[in-house]
């Protein structure tokens, strides 16, 4: 979210966001008001979408604060360089803060453009995950150790206080101005109900971060993980994978089976024969000529291919792609499978990760699928047993527009003896880092490929995408995914085409 080009509040995209657990991001160079102001709507507008309105006020003053504080360590820099001072060394920087704010105040606009050219900026990040709300502020600057020091021994003072009074009575260091604002922020914090580990500030290689964590309601949390449950336990419409395809499944579980075995039972239905052929024979396996026999088929693609392309066959002839808003589902997950496969071809050249993440990338969305197949009887049952439990409408309409899909998706595919690489690329498309270790690859590829659909038609920017998925893959700038998107997009269209 550009912030600094387009001060307009898209509501759309902050409820995608909010439901895809995907990070809002606002950067700034030089902190002006309308950015402050922006800063102000999109904070409004998130907590209105996780049901927590209520603590606008705070938030909104703890992020200002922070960024206020962010872009004064950014002039520190400037300001220090410019005199060739020493952050790191304590006797420069004594010397240079005895005139810093009032040099720095008289001739703001200088140093701000020195911020600029240098590219220091602050940046405002909001994002749903695991059930907490994590507002952050960053700077590209390091904290140095003095600076450490000073922030944290500001932090333990101010938890000593109950009330905005104790703070005033107490005689404050203000050399930098950030004293006593720290301890309102921690008091503010403290009177909506949040303890002193939900507040820290801290530096990475790259950057210096004060984060806020704030759990969301638990309530609220138990009921949508409730009406999940009573989806999947209640959807009897989805029987099953059909009898032929069980009847493979069969023979590719049992080790005894010779591979000619498993062509013979496919061959067996001729719509299941021509259907594998067909996607056999499509730009997923790159294969140097056409394959006419699904024993060649079976011989090519192997027994773990044959396994994967069973699981996406089955799952779109139980769900369909009748209706237009199922078929737009299929389309993304078509794109997503094919840009993730192209993703682990291109990157990680592991064989069985590319059996894999093709199935993978299909099935990723299947909760929204799902959801969309669901009796409309159901779902009047479901919004009735809400108002008998005294749920908020908005817990219901947060379910239907996708929040929990990813759950409802896994605990289907569970449901279904799906493998459980499959089982955790679903449950995990939009929260890589949570999938365990060994499924951490698949997942990633699913996600960065999910992300890239998204990125591709203008509903994220550069900055929304997870910097260790990125690093993964050895994509460290924008210009490389144009670079990818442009190519991949070039092939997928190609193969729409055959």
């Amino acid at each position: 979210m550009p912030a600094a080009q387009e001060l307009v509040v898209n509501e759309a995209k902050i409820k995608e966001a909010v439901q895809s657990s995907i990070p809002l991001t606002i950067t700034t160079f030089t902190l002006p008001h309308e950015i402050e102001r922006y800063m102000e709507q999109v904070i409004t507008v998130f907590l209105k979408e996780v049901d927590q309105l209520k603590l606008k006020d705070y938030i909104v003053y703890c992020v200002l604060e922070l960024a206020v504080n962010a872009k004064k360590a950014n002039t520190k820099r400037v300001y220090f360089k410019e005199r060739g001072l020493d952050l790191d060394n304590p006797d420069d920087y004594k010397e240079g803060m005895i005139n810093f704010k009032e040099n720095t105040l008289s001739n703001i606009g200088h140093y701000l453009q020195m911020q600029k050219e240098k590219g220091l900026y602050i940046k405002l990040v909001l994002q749903i995950k695991k059930n907490t709300i994590h507002v952050e502020v960053r700077n590209n600057v390091g904290i140095t150790k003095i600076e450490s020091i000073r922030i944290h021994d500001k932090l333990a003072r101010s938890r000593q206080y109950d009330n905005l009074e104790d703070a005033l009575s107490q005689v404050l260091d203000d050399t930098e101005g950030a004293g006593l604002g720290l301890v309102i922020l921690v008091l503010m914090l403290k009177k909506i109900g949040l303890d002193e580990d939900c507040f820290d500030i801290f530096s990475t290689e790259k950057e210096t971060i004060a984060r806020i964590l704030i759990p969301l309601d638990q309530a609220r949390m138990e009921n949508l993980s409730f009406l999940s449950s009573t989806i999947v336990n209640n959807v009897n419409s989805l029987p099953q994978f059909p009898e032929n395809i069980l009847l493979v499944q069969k023979l590719i579980a049992d080790p005894k089976t010779d591979m000619s075995d498993i062509a013979r039972q496919i061959s067996m239905d001729p719509a299941l024969t021509a259907d594998l052929l067909k996607i056999v024979n499509s730009a997923q396996y790159m294969l140097s000529k056409k394959v006419d026999s699904i024993s060649e088929a079976v011989k090519m693609v192997g027994i773990r291919g044959i396994k994967n392309l069973l699981y996406s066959y089955g799952t779109q002839k139980l769900l369909g792609d009748d209706s237009a808003e199922k078929k737009m589902l299929w389309d993304h997950s078509y794109k997503t499978a094919y840009y993730a496969y192209n993703l682990v071809k291109n990157f990680k050249r592991d064989k069985n990760l590319l059996e894999d993440v093709y199935v993978s990338g299909i099935l990723h969305d299947m909760g929204k699928i799902i959801f969309s197949n669901v009796h409309p009887e159901l779902l009047d049952k479901i919004k009735d047993f809400c108002a008998e439990k005294n749920m908020p409408a908005s817990t219901f309409e947060d379910l239907a527009a996708g929040m929990n899909h990813a759950e409802i998706g896994s605990l289907i595919a569970e449901k279904w003896n799906f493998p459980e690489a499959l089982v955790e690329a679903i449950r995990y498309h939009h929260d890589p880092l949570q999938a365990a270790e060994e499924y951490r690859s698949l997942v990633n590829a699913v996600y960065l490929a999910n992300m890239f659909c998204k990125y591709e038609v203008g509903n994220i920017i550069f900055d929304q995408f997870e910097s260790d998925v990125l690093d993964d893959f050895g994509i460290n700038s924008k210009k490389q995914i144009d670079t990818l998107l442009d190519k991949f997009s070039r092939g997928f269209r190609q193969e729409n085409q055959r």
